[in-house]
This record gives structure tokens, C-alpha cells and sequence, in this order.
């Protein structure tokens, strides 16, 4: 692996080592992403909102990753995205303040589901900025070697939310004897942390002269309508990309049911057919075992493909991220104690460090060309109409199977998934 200099200094610009700004560039990716749409979930609970409202209205707070591809090319045409970080973070900084003190109204369901409505736009902007970032900013090898590590921080970001936060907020529910104040304090914390990080990337965040190359390479007098037509042409004419749509579409439909009911299954009382926990002990199962086996399995899953190329990983990489799906069905019958708990989460995240590392790797070698940013988009957008549509759903199942059928239901849907690999165009685009 090629040395990548700590700092370099070219005639427009200064090339940062990019252990300074991935993993920091991937949390602050990863926060706003979890907190809309999974530490919502909690919060709703808590607060006595049903399963099927949650589930529902939830899963619709995915949908601004699903139409980002539409506003990507402006991304790519208009200034740097640089700028588009760095504005996008000072937005959502606001954002998460407002959905702090929304909690204390008293509709709070429907002002702060507007208000992570509004996040989820700046978020999925600020998603478009960063991965087309990272594709210019690095060469094939470090985005090869980082692959691992952005997943990784991201993943630290899920965590801290549905982790390190949960519990936070559980501690303080026994604290206060008030569950909406608890939420307004985590929600507020977040909010802090996001503008410590505005403020370090507003300065440490580099211009990359290939960002500017490629900004002056795009003609920009070409009318706006042909260059949307231009950028889907170009995704669109690959290669088998009915094979490549399924793939991104189906590959993670069982877990999008999955994950939007893991917590609401592990705080629901147990004749109700939950596990029972409390929030502050799923806070701590996320917060424990769990951050640790999710650190391995992604930088694992980047060494492997690094070492053995796409082709031949992808393929138990895909097992490993749903096979665990069938402890929930385990646990869903058994009623394990704590310590299971604690150690079925845990290879649950290890599976999903290795087998989503691949997954993002695969997005990466099909966004080619001088419109990448949109690419990348216009794959990450199918990938979250694949998590919204079944998340959307997942209640109304759940409620109508109960927690084992559900979790039974996410297992087979999971084969559909997997399926989708045997048809992929791997030999093209392995490592």
C-alpha cells in the first residue's frame, strides 16, 4: 500500500492525510442518518407512540435518500463539495436544535416528524457532498484502504445514536421521571457535538485540486435539463443494470424490515412477545459488544476484499450480514437472558460491518466518469427505496405475525437478496 503523505502542498491547494477527515467526514454522515431514522423509533416508543405509526411514518423519513438523485447533479455543477459539507452540517446543527424543543410541545409526534422531514433533505444533501468527496479527494487505493474505515466511523455514528444516546436517555428517564425531557437533553447534545464538528471541518476539511479540476471539466453551459439527461444516460446504459438495480434494490430488504423493529422487539414486554429490556440496557447492548464487533467486521471486511478481490468475497461477505437475521428468530422464542443478548447483537454487527463493507465497495466501481457524485447518488437512492418500502410495512407485519413470524419473514426475504449476486457484472469491477 502506497504512503500517503501527512501534507502536501500543490499550487491551488492543501492534500490533507485522510486520516484527518474520513472518519470524522462518515460519523458526522452517519449521525443524522440513525437519529431520523432509528432513534426516532425509540424516542416514539417511549413517548407511547404504536408500532404501526412508528414503522409507518418512520420509514417515509427515508425517502429524501431515496429522490436525492434528482437534485445529485446539482451537487455536481454547482460549487464545490467542500462547501456543500460544510453548510450542510451548519443546517443540520439547526435541525437537531429544533427537534430538541419540539419534544416539549405538545404535538410533538408531527412537528418533529416535519422537522426530521427537513433533516433528512439536508442529510441526504450532505450524504451526496461526502461520498462524492471522497471519490475525488482520494485515489483508487486509498479508497480501496478506507473503504473499511469510512464504514467503520459510520457505523461508530450508529452507535453513538442508537447506543451511547439510548442509553444516555435511559439513565436520565430514571433520573427525571421525565422521558420527553430525557430526549430534548440527547437531542441537544447531538446537536452541540454536530456543531464542534462544522467548526473542525470548516477548517480542517482540504480543497482538493481534483475536486476543482473536475468542477471546471463540467460544462456548465450546457442547459440544465440535458446534463440530468446526460447523467442518468450514462448510469442507466451500464452493463447488465437490470441485474445491478436488483441488486442494490433487494440486497438489503430483509434487514430494512429488520432494523426498524430490533428495538421496539427488545423494549416491548415479553408477553407482548418483546425481550423486555430496558432502554438504558438496550442503550448499553448497541453501546458494548456490539461497537466492538462492528469495528472489526468493518475493517476486516475491507482487508479481505482488499486481499481476495470482490469477485470471490462478495458472495460469504453477503451471508455473513444475514445470516445472524435468524437469531432474532432464536431469541424471539427462547427469551434469552441478558448476556445472549449482549453476545447475539454482537455477531449480528460483526456479520453487518462485513457484509455492508462490500455492499459500499460495489457502489463505489459502478460510479464511474466525470458525474461519479450522481452515480454514487443515484445507487445510494435505490439502495434506500429498497430500506424504505419494506420499512414502511414492517408494523403493519409484525403486528399482524407477531415478533417470530416477522423475524421468520426477514430471513426469507433475505434469500431474495442474496439471489441478486449470481447475476451481478463482478468481473468487471473486482478489485
Amino acid at each position: 500500500m502506497a504512503i500517503i503523505p501527512k501534507q502536501q502542498k500543490t499550487q491551488n491547494t492543501t492534500i490533507r492525510n485522510p486520516w484527518l477527515f474520513i472518519p470524522t467526514l462518515y460519523f458526522a454522515q452517519g449521525v443524522p442518518f440513525i437519529l431520523i431514522n432509528t432513534v426516532s423509533v425509540i424516542i416514539y416508543k417511549n413517548l407511547g407512540v404504536d408500532n404501526t405509526q412508528i414503522a409507518f411514518w418512520t420509514s417515509l423519513l427515508y425517502l429524501p435518500w431515496v429522490l436525492k438523485m434528482l437534485w445529485s447533479p446539482l451537487v455536481d455543477i454547482y460549487s464545490v463539495k467542500r462547501n456543500w459539507i460544510i453548510y450542510t452540517q451548519l443546517a443540520m446543527m439547526c435541525c437537531l436544535m429544533l427537534a430538541a424543543f419540539s419534544l416539549q410541545l405538545p404535538n410533538f409526534f408531527f412537528i418533529s416528524l416535519l422537522i426530521f422531514t427537513i433533516a433528512a433533505f439536508i442529510s441526504a444533501t450532505h450524504d451526496i457532498a461526502t461520498d462524492g468527496f471522497y471519490l475525488i479527494a482520494l485515489n483508487l487505493k486509498q479508497q480501496e484502504f478506507f473503504a473499511g474505515i469510512r464504514t467503520v466511523f459510520y457505523r461508530l455514528a450508529v452507535i453513538f445514536g442508537s447506543g451511547l444516546l439510548v442509553f444516555i436517555a435511559g439513565k436520565l428517564q430514571n433520573s427525571w421521571q421525565n422521558i420527553a425531557l430525557s430526549w430534548t437533553f440527547c437531542l441537544g447534545l447531538s446537536s452541540l457535538i454536530f456543531g464542534l464538528i462544522f467548526i473542525y471541518h470548516l477548517f480542517i476539511l482540504p480543497s482538493a485540486s481534483v475536486e476543482i479540476n473536475q468542477s471546471e471539466n463540467i460544462d456548465k453551459n450546457v442547459k440544465m435539463p440535458l446534463q440530468f439527461r446526460q447523467i442518468f444516460v450514462s448510469y442507466f446504459r451500464q452493463p447488465k443494470i437490470i441485474a445491478i438495480v436488483a441488486f442494490i434494490l433487494f440486497y438489503r430488504f430483509g434487514e430494512a424490515m429488520l432494523v426498524k423493529l430490533t428495538s421496539p422487539f427488545l423494549l416491548d414486554p415479553i408477553e407482548q412477545g418483546g425481550l423486555g429490556l430496558s432502554t438504558e440496557q438496550v442503550g448499553l447492548v448497541y453501546g458494548t459488544f456490539g461497537i466492538l464487533a462492528l469495528i472489526i467486521g468493518g475493517i476486516l471486511g475491507g482487508v479481505i476484499i482488499a486481499r481476495y478481490g470482490l469477485q470471490k468475497t462478495i458472495f460469504p461477505l453477503a451471508l455473513a450480514l444475514h445470516l445472524p437475521n435468524l437469531l432474532y428468530v432464536y431469541m424471539s422464542i427462547a427469551k434469552p437472558p441478558l448476556p445472549f443478548v449482549y453476545l447475539f447483537v454482537a455477531i449480528e454487527q460483526f456479520g453487518y460491518g462485513l457484509g455492508l463493507t462490500a455492499f459500499m465497495i460495489y457502489l463505489m466501481q459502478i460510479s464511474q466518469g466525470e458525474y461519479k457524485t450522481s452515480q454514487y447518488a443515484i445507487s445510494t437512492g435505490i439502495m434506500a427505496l429498497g430500506m424504505m418500502l419494506p420499512g414502511a410495512v414492517s408494523g403493519y407485519i409484525q403486528q399482524a405475525v407477531g415478533y417470530t413470524g416477522f423475524f421468520i419473514i426477514v430471513c426469507l426475504l433475505s434469500i431474495v437478496g442474496i439471489a441478486t449476486i449470481f447475476f451481478l457484472p463482478l468481473q468487471r469491477s473486482s478489485i
